[in-house]
């Protein structure tokens, strides 16, 4: 079931191309503090399959808190391209809405996960 594909930014200064192992059957949107504000649904890929093609210099990467989770915008558009996850590090996200062809209404409703009670929170991990 695993899906390649490309996904860019809205100017088209960023793009990049991954694996996705669940191809978009996993669309999911997180409920942390950051994430809910985002409100972009996310599916996953293999972190090391994520190969930026095009603009790595126009990324710009946010972090906060354990800094495990790093979120890559498109430093013209401001547009969320994808996300190195802090629930495992192996998997990113990608932004539903940037991948090539796809139209993210046609994947509603998308289920939420948990970002709130991260065991990284707690001190569980």
């Amino acid at each position: 079931m695993s899906l390649e594909i490309t996904a860019s930014c809205h100017c088209g200064a960023t793009a990049l191309r991954a694996s996705l192992p669940f191809g978009l059957s996993d669309a999911a949107r997180c409920t942390c503090s950051f994430c809910k504000r985002r409100q972009a649904a996310a599916v996953t890929a293999t972190t090391s399959s994520v190969v930026v093609t095009k603009g790595a210099d126009h990324l710009q990467l946010y972090s906060w808190g354990t800094h495990t989770a790093k979120h890559y915008f498109c430093k013209t558009c401001g547009i969320y391209l994808y996300h190195q996850r802090r629930a495992d590090p192996a998997q990113c996200g990608i932004n539903l809405g940037c991948i090539e062809g796809v139209n993210t209404w046609e994947h509603e409703p998308v289920r939420w996960t948990d970002g709130v009670n991260h065991p990284s929170d707690r001190g569980d991990t």
